[in-house]
């Protein structure tokens, strides 16, 4: 299965559950892509004791996961990206949407 998801919180647990999916998909065998947009650009940025999410979203980039960050929106934040929001475009998230088998949104 193609999984998409599209984030668009820093909410800590919220991002945190939405990557652990990704994982648990990823050792299913199937490909995942993530899309963030608005706030969710913000996700290399989060820093919360109880929930992980660089280790999971590292977790993702290491068992075959991809991370696409709006560039819109990292402009709007004055950021350039990272390796875990790398600066993409609308058609990226288009394709994303045009290609998932099922498309999961937080």
């Amino acid at each position: 299965m193609k999984l998409g998801i599209v984030l668009s919180h820093p909410e800590p647990e919220t991002v945190f559950n939405a990557l652990r999916l990704a994982n648990y998909s990823l050792k299913q065998g199937d490909t995942v892509k993530i899309f963030l947009v608005g706030k969710g650009v913000e996700l290399d940025q989060i820093n919360d004791p109880k929930f992980n999410v660089r280790e999971q979203a590292g977790a993702v980039l290491a068992a075959g996961g991809q991370f696409l960050a709006c560039g819109t929106c990292l402009k709007l934040r004055q950021s350039g990206g990272s390796e875990i929001c790398p600066l993409s475009t609308l058609k990226d998230f288009y394709e994303i949407v045009r290609d998932s088998d099922r498309l999961v949104t937080f």
